[in-house]
């Protein structure tokens, strides 16, 4: 075929209708014509129907997806086969890690029919990665690099898909016709200039056979250049090979003749079409009218829409008439627009729709048009889900500003947006956006468009104006931004001036003076807030103390400059001004906010001081912290409890138990006993004292109270209460923490009786909604319904009302006297609360009413009861289980009555769905069916997969296998969807025979299998020994259909189990089980699986259902603190209730960590094995604490390490495990067995082995140095200096020189250099070594020896840049300040990174640098290095630095 367009010559091409799946019919669900068979349906992808447009040879892509029809689930069409490295189960993790990321994408073509390039980079970052990209992650890449990103110019979007093909391919994938093809397809939506020769060429170099796609798309290449004859060659190939001529072909030769200019021949193709028997739809109509758009005949036009809207079989649709708006915008005749806008019917799905033509045409340069578009947009759009004030035009400003159009189109836009109310800030939202994309003239010119506008400006809208001349060291240029900001009336804030103005200065006076000559107060708040940061940081207290002890200094919050004062006193020994600065704050209420006291705020300002001090800043400034607070009592200076006690759990995690008992003195003598224990002691010693002493004892009684009742000491609490009889009515916090407690307890009386007594004593107590309900519960609960309902009238008198917090008790106290039958006394008290107005009526507290009715088997009750909930709080509770209830028993009237009522107030749909599941359920089926049948009855797959799944979970093959059978013509369902219910309960049950007969109906029915399906299927039958009549697809991950099934198995281990098991009959979870699900996971996110685990026990005993997912979180949450036996507890527990459970891949791996961590290597190796055989990926970290578990143990088995190389390595190269984990631990083993020879001959066999890497072997010997075993430390260094002096490696004994300095031994290590010389020649080992000591603070001592010891292991600009980053981790701004100055005085080059650091740390201690600190990010500057590197090891520059630099000196 390559040969035949030899002569074809370089095209720009536009998409058309040939890239469209042949179809007739109009309608048609996408996922249904996907997977689904339905006849004659048109499967459509993410972009609908496109039609060429434009003028002579300038054709217009078409770049508005259809939101509301296409999904990015028509991508995963194509299945790779090919072999790996790695298991399947590092490939499975891989493609379940990345099914968040398709969703995401999904929900986004959902949404709006359109991604974003950001969502897409980042899917093809994490694919890349990840490694091992599959075809169907290749082909979902590649198909969005076209009209799905309408938001890039389209050169861009072909750069990008050449991207993505190039790396994909590079990474391993392997490419068939459809990727080719969806290449092909991105080319024409993008306008590609390509050789078709070519591409067929490329096609056949790579065995790819072209299909009819490929061929159907090329004619459309050749149409929309005008190229007939070039069409006609491909056409005539097709017909040659007998590939069918779809109607797709004819509207790419629709499209030709007209671009040909022979509009007589483009309007002869529609008859032509019907000889052939294929009858023109809408996609040939909308080629036709984009013709005549092309050429601006409007009266055609208007002539070929009323043909359409005459036939019976044919409409068009809004966005079929936006293409053909898109067409005249771009031909130039804009004039017509206004009709055609007429015409549309904003039907669903037009808003999206909308915007995507809209941000076509900004990008094609068509912005009023787009704009003329935005104003048709419905008025409830204008306004946000979240926000009252209207936002209409959002995404049309932020492109705008994107494609950088004039300003002043922009500002009319934005006046007319405001003055027709459509957007309530278009100006302001504008302005954030060209700041967000740094653009700073943009931003200029805005603000004054602002300020014309008399809108309010704020200072930090001119720091991206700010940051170029910061950049540039450029004074006038800070100062002419600062003119503008005084001319605009925008004084400058503290943020300002310490960012932004002050650090072009050299000097703090220079800069005075300066901003006095242009006329800026230094008076000014943020000025002067500069200055005291200023004063803070440079740790100038004495300057400091006599500007804010000045009477003249205005009001300032502490918290404004509370960050600099806390670093001042990190770095001043000046303890004397520490206390006054500390007292006078403490005192004076000028640096508080209103709603504060200056004591709180300094109680603050010292945890936060504490808190910002490390490890080694507090053991450093013990001392000094000690006289701190020491002398702060002396001042009478006193903290809350609450703040010593944040502080002492700071202390108490560094082992300053000293310190701790300083602080304590601070705090008020009444406060100071800790511990809950101790407190009770306390207070009951202070109790019985004052009694003895005949003092009042209310304060002390009352603390002691609560105290008890917070302990659940119920019975040393009624003991005491007998005690004081007198007292506990007088306090009504106590008696109602004790009331409380009764009521849990089951002891009704004494709660009774202990309201009585409040009551008596105080009739104005008021209990709170919480313990109102515990005594409506017990008394319920004994039968006293008159007092329960005296309570909640009680609750009425005293206006206390239920929050959201307490439905959930009120629904479990109702229900549980439904499950009794006790049908009076649920509608008492649901009568009660809802008449009192307590709280609004809900479908979940109306249901225990109907509950107690089928409970007592009373139907007609039921019905009365769930009638009567609806007149009156339109709740319709458990109308469902009445259907099946009166269907049972034949009642046919109250059947009738009951449809008749849910028609009426739900809709006939909905009592359809209804009646038909009550006569599924009870095998009436005959009923059923003509239920299924009924007119305009339609898929409901919510509805559908709710029976599903009840009869999975019920083990119910029959109703299941009927509702499906029932179904089969059921317009939009998706059946293979529902056969794969059939096919789930089959693995349940492990009924291959029926898995046999199910697949041949589906064969039957035409049904298109999705690969999940196809791979159940297989698992049914391979598992029963039987032949797989299909290929199995080899796909990695589980192919979800809908976003609910994404988020139903969005947590690992369900989704673990569906990969492990695809459709395993997972139970679902009741309401009760649902709540206690939410409440378990909210307590394992707040780190306190004690008290989740201790709830779901209660849920275990009541039977509730909980999710799966949650027994796993709740397992590794106790693994994670330890709590090893609890943690095998909830696995007993979710085996015996969830079939097939086990641990997902982190659960076991922390299983092994645990394990190891106890000692128990046996039980951590069978862990592992069976994670191995279930083909789960351990945790690298797990591998490792088994493998040093197993080298420290009391046995030392080395055998039992070998055994875990063994196992893991079958995982492959994606396990990152350190090269040396398995032979450093086997040789400590050796030497803890006392076979050191063996441990020496394990370590030099690495080391000598062909083609040895050299890796590290430190841990060894830091390990036999910490245990001080001289025998090894011998040995081990004779095998270093052998291996150095004998074979040439001196990696050994480099890592022993390295580890001798990291724990300060320099003297041997000076000894070994002496030894072995050739160690100083290890620049990769040192720099690397250099490198880790930079990451961690307090380490400059130990680069120093290193430099001692060998000064010229490598350049002295790698050297300084590491000393820098080692001063920056200290926080050391002297020390930093003279390398500085040494590399200058030296000429070494300073690269902007260290600058960069070299300036927070000035700016840290409120000090100008020297220099304009560089304005860029961290992270920028270290790219910018890379590049740098990159570059030098391609050899376009060698720069010492650059060369010799490690990858950690990045890491800001």
């Amino acid at each position: 075929m390559a040969a035949l367009l030899r002569s074809a010559r370089f095209l720009r091409f536009s998409p058309s209708g040939s890239l469209q799946i042949i179809g007739t019919k109009r309608n048609g669900l996408p996922l249904g014509g996907l997977y689904g068979g339905a006849v004659g349906g048109r499967i459509t992808g993410p972009c609908t129907r496109r039609v060429a447009s434009g003028v002579g040879n300038a054709p217009r892509p078409c770049a508005w997806p259809c939101a509301s029809s296409g999904t990015m689930r028509g991508y995963t069409v194509s299945t790779e086969q090919r072999e790996g490295d790695a298991s399947l189960g590092v490939r499975s993790k891989q493609a379940q890690q990345f099914d968040w990321a398709l969703a995401k994408l999904d929900n986004s073509v959902r949404r709006t029919g359109r991604i974003t390039k950001t969502q897409l980079l980042r899917i093809f970052h994490d694919i890349c990665r990840a490694g091992y990209p599959s075809g169907n992650q290749a082909l979902l890449l590649l198909r969005s690099c076209g009209c799905l990103m309408p938001e890039m110019p389209l050169a861009d979007r072909t750069d990008l898909a050449h991207r993505v093909w190039d790396k994909l391919q590079e990474l391993g994938a392997s490419y068939d016709s459809s990727h080719y093809n969806a290449l092909l397809k991105v080319y024409l939506q993008n306008e590609f200039k390509f050789s078709p020769t070519e591409f067929l060429a490329k096609m056949e170099a790579a065995n790819v056979t072209p299909n009819r796609v490929t061929y159907q798309r090329l004619i459309a290449a050749y149409c929309q250049n005008g190229d007939i004859k070039g069409a006609s060659t491909i056409l005539g190939f097709m017909k040659s090979k007998d590939l069918p001529i779809t109607e797709a072909v004819f509207n790419s030769l629709l499209t030709g003749h007209a671009k040909a200019g022979d509009m007589e021949s483009a309007v002869n193709v529609l008859p032509v079409m019907r000889g052939a028997g294929i009858e023109p739809g809408p996609d040939t109509y909308v080629a036709l009218l984009t013709a005549y758009a092309d050429k601006g005949d409007m009266e055609n036009i208007k002539k070929t829409m009323e043909t359409v809207e005459e036939a019976a079989d044919s409409s068009l649709m809004d966005r079929d008439i936006m293409q053909v708006i898109f067409s005249l915008a771009m031909a130039g005749h804009q004039q017509h627009i206004p009709e055609l806008v007429e015409r549309m019917r904003h039907e669903r799905g037009y808003v999206p729709d909308a915007m995507n033509l809209c941000l076509s045409l900004i990008t094609q340069g068509q912005e009023d048009t787009a704009f003329a578009i935005l104003k048709t947009f419905p008025t409830l759009q204008a306004y946000n889900v979240n926000s009252d004030s209207p936002d209409l035009g959002n995404f049309f400003l932020r492109h705008c500003v994107n494609m950088e159009k004039p300003v002043e189109k922009i500002v009319g836009y934005c006046k007319e947006l405001q003055d027709a109310n459509l957007h309530a800030s278009p100006l302001f939202f504008t302005l954030s956006c060209a700041l967000e994309d740094k653009k700073t003239g943009f931003s200029h010119e805005l603000m004054k468009a602002v300020k014309e506008q008399d809108l309010p400006l704020r200072p930090h809208y001119f720091w991206p104006l700010l940051v170029h001349h910061v950049k540039d060291s450029n004074t006038a240029g800070v100062l002419d931004v600062l003119k503008s900001m005084q001319e605009l009336g925008v004084p400058a804030d503290a943020e300002t001036f310490s960012r932004y103005i002050l650090p072009v200065f050299p000097d703090k006076e220079t800069a005075r003076r300066a901003l006095e000559e242009v006329g800026c107060s230094l008076q000014s708040e943020g000025f002067l807030s500069s200055e005291i940061r200023s004063f803070a940081t440079t740790s100038d207290l004495a300057a400091l103390y006599a500007t804010l002890s000045d009477p003249s200094f205005p009001a300032m919050d502490l918290t404004a400059f509370r960050g600099s004062l806390i670093a001042g006193f990190k770095k001043s020994d000046n303890v004397e001004n520490m206390v006054k600065i500390t007292e006078f704050l403490y005192n004076d209420p000028r640096f508080c906010r209103e709603n504060s006291t200056p004591a709180e705020a300094v109680s603050f300002f010292l945890y936060h001081l504490i808190d910002s001090m490390g490890e080694r800043d507090l053991h450093a400034q013990e001392e000094k912290l000690r006289q701190y607070f020491h002398k702060l009592k002396l001042q009478n200076i006193v903290i809350p409890y609450n703040i010593y006690r944040g502080i002492r759990n700071i202390l108490a995690s560094f082992n300053l138990e000293d310190l701790i008992k300083d602080v304590l003195f601070l705090v008020d003598p009444c406060d100071r006993v800790t511990g809950a224990e101790g407190k009770l002691l306390m207070l009951e010693k202070n109790l019985a004292q004052l009694k003895e002493e005949g003092k009042p004892v209310g304060a002390v009684f009352k603390q002691l109270i609560l105290l008890l009742c917070a302990e659940d000491k119920l019975q040393r609490a009624l003991e005491l209460k007998q005690e004081f009889e007198d007292e506990i009515g007088r306090h009504a916090g106590g008696c109602a923490a004790l009331i409380n407690l009764c009521c849990r307890h089951d002891n009704v009386e004494e709660a009774i009786n202990l309201k009585t007594e409040m009551s008596r004593k105080d009739s104005s107590a008021v209990l709170d909604a919480s313990k109102y309900l515990a005594l409506v519960k017990v008394l319920a609960k004994h039968g006293r319904m008159d007092e329960a309902v005296d309570m909640l009238k009680e609750m009425r008198e005293k206006e206390v009302m239920l929050k959201e917090h307490n439905l959930t008790t009120l629904f479990h106290l109702l229900n549980g006297l439904g499950a009794k039958g006790d049908v009076g006394g649920v509608r008492r008290l649901q009568d009660t609360v809802f008449a009192l107005g307590l709280t609004r009526p809900t479908g979940n507290l109306c249901s225990p009413l109907v509950s107690a009715y089928l409970q007592n088997n009373d139907t007609p009750g039921a019905l009365e009861a769930a009638m009567e909930c609806y007149k009156r709080f339109k709740q319709m509770p458990r109308i469902h289980d009445i259907a099946v209830a009166l269907v049972e028993k034949g009642n046919t009237d109250l059947l009738q009555k009951t449809m008749d009522f849910v028609s009426q107030e739900r809709g006939e749909m909905t009592m359809l769905y209804d009646l038909f599941f009550a006569f599924v359920q009870t095998a009436h089926y005959r009923e059923a069916h003509k239920i299924i049948e009924t007119p305009g009855m339609r898929a409901k797959p919510g509805r559908l997969q709710w029976y599903a799944e009840k009869c999975i979970g019920a083990n119910q093959m029959e109703p299941l296998d009927n509702m499906v059978e029932l179904t089969a013509k059921l317009f939009e369902c998706d059946r293979d969807e529902m056969y794969s219910y059939i096919l789930r309960l089959c693995k349940e049950t492990n009924d291959f025979h029926k898995a046999e007969a199910t697949w041949t109906k589906m064969q039957d029915e035409n049904v298109i299998p999705r690969e999940r399906t196809m791979r159940l299927l297989a698992n049914i039958l391979k598992s029963n020994g039987q032949e797989v009549p299909f290929e199995v697809p080899e796909t990695w991950y589980e192919d979800i259909s809908t976003m609910e099934e994404v988020q139903v198995l969005t947590e690992a281990p369900r989704s673990r189990m569906a990969a492990a098991d695809p459709f395993r009959a997972l139970p679902t979870p009741d309401k009760a089980g649902i709540n206690c699900t939410t409440r378990m996971l909210t307590l394992c996110k707040k780190k306190r699986p004690k008290e989740a685990y201790g709830m779901l026990k209660d849920a275990d005993q009541k039977g509730a259902a909980v999710n799966p997912a949650a027994y796993d979180i709740l397992i590794r949450s106790l693994l994670a603190e330890g709590s090893l036996e609890e943690a095998m507890q909830v696995k007993d527990m979710a085996v015996s209730c969830v079939s097939g459970f086990q641990l997902s891949d982190i659960a076991n791996s922390l299983l092994i960590v645990t394990l190891s961590k106890n000692g128990q290597t046996e039980e951590g190796m069978a862990t592992l094995k069976s994670m191995l055989q279930a083909n789960q990926v351990p945790m690298t970290l797990a591998i490792t604490r088994l493998v040093q578990a197993l080298a420290q143990g009391p046995e030392a088995d080395a055998a039992g390490i070998q055994e875990v190389a063994s196992l893991t390595k079958a995982l492959g190269s994606p396990l990152a495990v350190s090269s040396m984990l398995f032979a450093n631990n086997t040789a400590l083993a050796h030497i803890r067995r006392g076979e050191v020879e063996s441990a020496v001959e394990v370590l030099e066999a690495v080391y000598t082995a062909p083609g040895s890497s050299f890796p590290n072997m430190s841990f060894v010997y830091r390990k036999v140095l910490e245990e001080n075993h001289d025998e090894a430390m011998d040995k081990l260094s004779a095998m270093a200096e052998r291996l150095a002096n004998h074979f040439g490696c001196c990696r050994p004994a480099a890592d022993l020189f390295l580890t001798l300095i990291d724990m300060d031994k320099v003297e041997d290590a000076k000894f070994l250099l002496a030894r072995c010389n050739a160690v100083a020649e290890q620049k990769a080992v040192m720099v690397s070594y250099l490198a880790g000591l930079s990451k961690k603070p307090g380490q400059v001592d130990k680069v120093k020896s290193l430099l001692s010891l060998i000064p010229d292991f490598t350049e002295k600009d790698v050297q300084y840049t590491y000393m820098m980053k080692c001063y920056a981790q200290d926080d050391d701004l002297a020390s930093a300040k003279a390398l500085h100055e040494q590399m200058l005085r030296e000429r070494v080059d300073v690269d902007d990174l260290s600058l960069k650091r070299l300036a927070v740390l000035y700016r840290r201690a409120g000090e100008a640098a020297p220099y304009a600190e560089p304005p860029e990010s961290f992270k920028f500057y270290a790219e910018k290095l890379k590049e740098r590197k990159a570059q030098a090891e391609r050899g376009l520059e060698s720069p010492s630095l650059t060369s010799s630099l490690h990858p950690s000196i990045l890491c800001p």
